[in-house]
């Protein structure tokens, strides 16, 4: 690891180690620049077969994989909270990003595994955050009243309706900043105190923390599946991975992941039956049921 590398940090189990294969191999392709990527995986769980085969996917002369379990990432004092939704647990590990990287890293770009990128990643990372602590796109419901997103109780944090909300599933981080300021703990605190309003678990609380205090990115950085677009730099798969039958989003970009994938060690892998991801639903939610009673 150099301090001027790239820096990309993900947080998967084994369900999505899947994603993970065709993320880096989108990454890799795409890459023209010259500095090398160390790639962070919080692991939750990736068995080891499936870890074997996520770095046989990719040139170690291009992207360097570091593994780190997610008990060692999050400092002392602080706790994954507990929701009730379907989400997984997994989710919350995007708060500790900046806790996985060496010292002396001083900005991260954090991709969602459900994501591939469509151009050279160095342009995100060189990109001026103007002094802000993160830089992300816009949500599909685009500001903090959208009514199935959002910040319910945004007027109580004296919010205006028109207040921005973005999608965290791509963010680029001043790591110096986020530490210095003790985002992770200040996001947990707001998850925590505002519980009964959260909707979209840490995104939630993420927006509250960084309610007009972020910058905002051209959205082909964060192009949802779900739209159609001529040039997208990253595809966000917000909805059904096209790793299931289910899938209904634009279909050329499930061509596209399918074409990523099918050059790494799961290359030939067919959709599987949507029934498989709302059982994971539901057993999501058992255990969220299980930890918040033993907390």
């Amino acid at each position: 690891m150099k301090k001027n590398n790239i820096s990309i940090v993900v947080a998967s189990d084994n369900h999505y180690a899947i994603l993970i294969a065709a993320l880096l191999k989108s990454i890799e392709l795409n890459h023209i620049s010259d500095e090398h990527i160390d790639f962070y995986i919080i692991d939750d769980g990736i068995s080891n077969k499936n870890k074997s085969k996520i770095e046989d996917s990719v040139s170690a002369n291009t992207i360097t994989i570091n593994w780190f379990d997610k008990k060692s990432i999050i400092p002392a004092g602080m706790s994954i909270p507990v929701d009730k939704s379907a989400f997984p647990l997994t989710t919350y590990l995007r708060l500790f990003a900046p806790y996985a990287l060496p010292k002396d890293v001083e900005r991260l770009i954090y991709l969602d595994v459900d994501t591939v990128v469509m151009k050279d990643i160095s342009i995100l990372w060189n990109t001026d955050l103007k002094g802000a602590t993160i830089g992300a796109v816009l949500d599909v419901g685009k500001t903090v009243d959208c009514a199935w997103g959002g910040i319910p109780n945004y007027k109580e944090l004296g919010l205006l309706s028109t207040t921005k909300y973005f999608n965290a599933g791509i963010m680029l981080i001043d790591v110096v900043k986020w530490v210095e300021q003790d985002i992770s703990k200040q996001v947990i605190d707001a998850l925590r105190k505002y519980a009964e309003h959260v909707v979209l678990v840490d995104q939630y609380g993420l927006n509250v923390v960084f309610a007009n205090k972020w910058l905002e990115l051209d959205p082909r950085w964060n192009w949802f599946a779900t739209f159609e677009h001529n040039e997208p730099y990253i595809i966000h798969y917000l909805d059904i991975k096209p790793t299931f039958k289910s899938y209904r989003s634009q279909e050329k970009f499930k061509e596209v992941f399918y074409y990523y994938l099918n050059q790494t060690k799961w290359a030939g892998f067919k959709p599987i039956s949507g029934n498989y991801r709302v059982l994971r639903k539901f057993s999501n939610k058992i255990k969220k049921q299980i930890l918040s009673f033993l907390q």
